[in-house]
């Protein structure tokens, strides 16, 4: 058991950081494309791959017999719907230079995590993790009020992320076979919308540039990498955990955002991280003292 854990701290670990620098620096390159667009090619190029990889491992059956079932499959088309829209929210956040807004919401979904762990798993929890939950909604208490309009971005990505992962681990699926069922089963609608963008001549994507078309189609290997590891990672370590592992990708967005892509950082919005800091460092000690026992 403490093995699976670890491996399932590994996968996270590893996902963390792929999304926290990677992931930035590969939207950022290609931020002159819609942001719309960017989620369409996000969604059919990981179904694509995903065809591939399924064919390889020989996992037709599992799809299969998943597709068979109603429940799941209606779960899987719901978490695939939440993982579209927080694609499109963070996409846009990092092509309109607000990266820093974006890790905010990544700074609260590990205690979104952890809350929806008690409520819907009824995953153990403890006067550390109250007190962490508690400072996140002060967090955004502080902000709603300070800026009299709704911190959209980072609560979109937030929850956006917090139900996919909870709808996720109700469906009870395989990392790589519930991807790909989600993306194949919004390829439909990705290709629809791609149609009306280049239908107005918007598009970016097209085969007499086959440098920015291969560029584009990468969006399906970096999107695959760091969910499939992500997701493992849930398997194998649970919703609290991978949530708080997962801290490290919202530490490396805010580095980039601030230090190097120089984007604006109010007062108030220090106040909010910090609180939201000392909330991952209570939960952190916490979790530390549970792995001692």
């Amino acid at each position: 058991m403490k093995q699976k854990i670890i491996n399932g701290i590994l996968y996270g670990i590893a996902a963390a950081f792929w999304w926290g620098i990677v992931g930035v620096f590969y939207f950022k390159s290609v931020a002159f494309v819609n942001h719309i667009e960017l989620v369409v090619h996000r969604t059919i190029w990981t179904a694509f791959i995903l065809i591939l990889t399924t064919t390889y491992l020989s996992k037709w059956n599992i799809v299969f017999s998943i597709i068979k079932d109603f429940k799941k499959l209606s779960t899987l088309f719901l978490s695939g719907l939440l993982i579209f829209t927080n694609w499109g929210i963070w996409i846009y956040a990092v092509v309109t230079n607000r990266l820093v807004d974006a890790s905010f919401g990544y700074y609260i979904f590990p205690i979104l995590s952890v809350f929806f762990g008690i409520v819907f798993f009824k995953e153990p929890k403890n006067k550390n993790k109250i007190i962490s939950i508690l400072l996140v909604f002060l967090a955004i208490i502080i902000l709603l009020f300070s800026f009299k309009s709704l911190p959209w971005i980072g609560l979109g990505v937030a929850l956006s992320w917090s139900f996919y992962a909870l709808t996720r681990k109700k469906a009870n699926v395989p990392p790589d076979v519930g991807l790909f069922i989600e993306t194949l089963l919004l390829s439909p609608i990705a290709i629809l919308i791609f149609y009306f963008i280049a239908k107005e001549g918007n598009n970016f994507f097209t085969f007499s540039d086959l440098n920015l078309a291969f560029t584009l189609f990468l969006a399906g290997l970096i999107t695959l990498a760091p969910l499939y590891l992500y997701l493992k990672g849930l398997e194998l370590s649970g919703l609290g955990t991978s949530g708080m592992i997962f801290f490290f990708t919202p530490t490396c967005q805010f580095l980039l955002g601030i230090f190097y892509y120089e984007e604006s950082f109010s007062i108030v919005k220090l106040l909010s991280f910090c609180i939201i800091w000392i909330a991952v460092f209570i939960y952190l000690k916490d979790l530390n003292s549970s792995f001692k026992k």
